[in-house]
């Protein structure tokens, strides 16, 4: 729970009372402790300090521009899957040069916007991809660096919908293709395959899944340097998992060791595409107990936050530590934790041990810094949550939570048609 502590009594971020952002700012509500996220940042640098390394941050786990910002401000680059993603990384300070563009649905439009914007290169998913960024480069006169992005068929031992290393994904191209491609890629003009890049899935929690992929991406890139294919960078992706529910978290030390290890023939530039390890601990949602509903079965908390604002526990099964803002050494008794949706699965957990509490009660749902945010919605017509940044003891509204008249504003009950033409 790093970054959030109780003091006298209360839940702080930092030095900030829960309760006080609660009352200034309303609930249902993210608080991320910049603090965490820079301190987390740095060991992670820190660890590679002593080899060619860029850490491109994977803007998909948290994209606000206050967080990009401050991660920018570290150094950090962006490992960005839409066009928007990296756009959203330049607007926050991030240099074009630190820039990759992954991601298996590239549009046309989506790479003439990249080039322009002048990234770092892009993660190649597929042949077509391929040939579709040689022809548009080309066209413009341009050399684009591009990294085949390569699936080594090891299972990371994670959740099967966030697995994506394995044959048989939708992601990179198969190990015994990859010098085919390479070779076709020789041939085209307006591309330059300088890296090879892999990314084998997401809260992995172990280094040898990493050991077993990467050990095999170093082999291909020595042969691929020895066909004389000009590669200077080996991204290793992205993926280092945190705990959530009493997980042991990888030892960032011996993770570096291993990949310093492995890699320790090659001279470029080692990259790396933290996202969840980075924000993931950082953040809490914060949110207020509607009703204490008493079943003939069960007991519930029926909270203001929903699936909409956090989907990981129906999406993934993801469990996250729910604590109560006002501590309490009141004896737990199970609870089911629930959300206003009208849907079964807004379900934050089942049979929880609680404190007792009451209407009006605040409960912060934790490690909800990675992917909580980034992919909350507006279902059942429900206003996106705010979103706070704690710096010592001062606090900033980094997004403000919408009007419900602003959620449709831009509809209209009585469209204007027009003819097709057909």
């Amino acid at each position: 729970m790093s970054g959030f502590s109780y003091i006298a009594g209360s839940l702080h971020a930092e030095q900030v009372s829960l309760t006080a952002i609660a009352e200034a700012v309303g609930t249902p509500t993210y608080v991320y402790s910049g603090d965490t996220i820079r301190a987390t940042y740095r060991d992670f640098a820190e660890a590679f300090a002593d080899r060619d390394a860029l850490i491109c941050y994977a803007v998909k786990a948290n994209s606000n521009l206050a967080v990009l910002g401050l991660l920018a401000r570290e150094g950090a680059g962006a490992d960005a899957v839409s066009i928007g993603e990296v756009k959203r990384a330049v607007a926050a300070g991030v240099s074009p040069q630190k820039i990759v563009f992954a991601g298996v649905a590239k549009s046309a439009t989506e790479i003439e916007e990249a080039l322009t914007i002048g990234i770092l290169q892009f993660n190649v998913e597929s042949l077509p991809e391929l040939e579709r960024i040689s022809a548009i480069a080309a066209a413009r006169g341009l050399v684009a660096d591009v990294a085949i992005r390569i699936n080594p068929d090891v299972d990371a031992g994670t959740h099967a919908k966030i697995t994506t290393g394995k044959k048989g994904n939708k992601f990179g191209i198969d190990l015994d293709q990859a010098k085919s491609v390479y070779a076709h890629a020789a041939t085209l003009p307006g591309i330059r395959a300088a890296a090879v890049a892999m990314h084998i899935g997401s809260q992995i929690t172990t280094v040898a899944p990493f050991e077993a992929a990467l050990t095999r991406l170093v082999a291909l890139a020595q042969e691929l340097i020895a066909d004389g294919h000009p590669i200077t960078r080996i991204d290793c992706g992205g993926g280092v998992g945190i705990p959530y529910h009493g997980e042991a978290p990888i030892d960032i030390g011996a993770y570096a060791e291993m990949v310093k290890r492995v890699t320790a023939g090659f001279p470029g530039t080692l990259m790396f595409e933290p996202g969840r390890y980075l924000v993931g601990n950082a953040g809490v949602l914060l949110s207020r107990i509607e009703y204490v509903k008493q079943g003939s079965d069960r007991r519930f908390y029926i909270l203001d936050a929903g699936m909409n604002d956090l989907i990981r526990p129906a999406m993934y099964e993801a469990w996250h530590e729910i604590i109560s803002v006002r501590e309490t050494a009141e004896t737990p008794a199970p609870v089911d934790i629930v959300g206003p949706i009208c849907e079964s699965s807004c379900i934050f957990a089942k049979d929880r041990p609680m404190p007792p509490l009451v209407d009006g009660d605040l409960l912060a749902i934790l490690s909800a810094g990675a992917y909580s945010a980034a992919m909350a919605s507006s279902y059942n017509t429900r206003a996106l949550p705010a979103e706070i940044l704690v710096e010592g003891d001062q606090f900033a509204v980094i997004k403000p939570r919408r009007s419900l008249d602003d959620l449709f504003s831009d509809e209209s009950p009585a469209p204007a048609f027009v003819t097709s033409g057909v």
